[in-house]
């Protein structure tokens, strides 16, 4: 297969996938009801948690940068499937096939530094939500106060 047939068959399969994510807004379907019974199952759910209008500017930044890691966490999968597909049509290729395990490990790279800034975001967040509760800097205000001492 040379390079412009698989470019050709690449580029008619993401438009195949983008018809198949995408048919069911072209269905231009009639809602008799729809509203009614989702009004039904409304409380059976938890709410999610996102900006409200008692967001502040931090809570903001970080719903933004939760966003943005996951879109990059997304694009890292995308690298990963990509470095495999080079590494597996390199064919015998020693050039295409180090190129192919280099995306790759610099993919999970990318993988692992996103999933661990997404747990520090969450620690910092976590750790200035609890410290701003009025504790006083005690971030662990649930420790119960010791026994009394024996008579």
């Amino acid at each position: 297969m040379k390079i412009n047939d698989k470019i050709k068959f690449s580029l008619f399969a993401l438009f195949f996938a983008f018809i198949l994510i995408a048919s069911p807004q072209f269905a231009f379907a009639q809602d008799y009801g729809v509203k009614a019974g989702l009004g039904k199952i409304n409380g059976l759910f938890p709410k999610v948690q996102g900006l409200n209008q008692n967001s502040t500017v931090g809570d903001v930044f970080v719903y933004v940068i939760k966003i943005a890691l996951g879109i990059a966490f997304a694009i890292a999968v995308l690298f990963v499937i990509y470095g495999g597909y080079q590494y597996i049509t390199s064919g015998g290729n020693e050039e295409q096939a180090t190129k192919g395990k280099k995306t790759l490990i610099y993919a999970v790279i990318g993988i692992v530094v996103i999933i661990l800034s997404f747990v520090i975001i969450s620690v910092i967040t976590n750790l200035v939500q609890s410290g701003s509760s009025g504790s006083g800097g005690n971030y662990n205000a649930n420790i119960p106060p010791p026994p009394p001492p024996p008579p």
